[in-house]
């Protein structure tokens, strides 16, 4: 694999693990949250994408319009289902079965309908980094048994809509050659202009920013960071690798819950851990 794509993705992964654990600790925040942190994201961004539009060589084209239409959707769909996960069940639960069977699709997709060919060890890679994250998730969830299994529901349903949105965003950035700051910064602003009349009828939107501003600043900054660093890894690495080296963010997001959420099964989130380890050394020779 690239070493450039690589790094932006190990990056990538350490941003995208802190600010899920920031959005892990706000509670009933669902569709006013993921409103306030996608309009967070859109104002950051804006005034460095028009910036770079007056930069940029090629001419805006309606297909960056359309490509950041759909993609504003699967996000949506990813954000609601992912907040809603986080209130039923443990971070430990949704997030590495979310993260695990995302690229799991991604990669099955990438192969048998885009005609990559990863290689021998970036398959290998890739099954052991989702074999890796699922051990991480498998044995969490305390004793609430009802809790593990909505979060392996949510975990499931989460990891349909990363898939969708992966092999959406390869596309968009590659084939329509949407610039990765343009496409997100759009999509940003359309996510959260699709959500508002939602989330504005809320009556305690004002209270939920006053309680968890710190989180929505920390998710709209960071959101962003992790995902343009993926959008030109995936420009310079097939989409059947990016997909899963990014999820080394499992390991810290299972250790962070761990010790910092006391969430149980340290030994099998380390375990799972050594093995996507190995996954992510096994794409990075391929």
């Amino acid at each position: 694999m690239n070493g450039t794509a690589l790094s932006f993705v190990l990056v990538a992964a350490f941003v995208h693990a802190g600010w899920n654990l920031a959005a892990k600790r706000v509670h009933g925040g669902g569709s006013g949250f993921v409103f306030l942190y996608y309009t967070a994201s859109a104002v950051l961004c804006v005034p460095v994408s028009v910036g770079c539009l007056l930069f940029e060589p090629v001419r805006p084209q309606w297909t960056w319009l359309l490509a950041a239409v759909l993609t504003a959707v699967f996000h949506i769909l990813y954000g609601l289902v992912l907040q809603r996960g986080y209130q039923v069940g443990d971070l430990s639960v949704v997030y590495p079965l979310a993260r695990g069977s995302g690229p799991l699709l991604s990669v099955c997709v990438a192969v048998l309908f885009l005609g990559e060919r990863p290689g021998v060890a970036g398959l290998i890679g890739a099954v052991l980094v989702v074999g890796g994250v699922l051990v991480i998730g498998s044995g969490s969830g305390g004793h609430d048994r009802a809790a593990r299994r909505a979060g392996v529901v949510y975990g499931l349903l989460t990891g349909a809509t990363i898939a969708a949105y992966t092999i959406w965003d390869d596309h968009s950035v590659n084939a329509l050659a949407v610039p990765p700051l343009i496409y997100f910064t759009t999509g940003a602003v359309l996510q959260s202009a699709f959500l508002a009349p939602v989330a504005l009828r809320r009556s305690d939107l004002g209270e939920l920013w006053r309680r968890y501003w710190r989180e929505v600043l920390i998710v709209g900054l960071f959101s962003p960071v992790a995902y343009l660093l993926v959008l030109y890894a995936m420009r310079l690495a097939p989409v059947s690798l990016v997909a899963p080296a990014r999820e080394v963010s499992i390991v810290l997001g299972g250790l962070a819950a761990w010790k910092l959420l006391g969430e149980a099964n340290p030994g099998r989130r380390l375990a799972g851990s050594l093995v996507v380890l190995a996954g992510i050394a096994a794409i990075a020779a391929s």
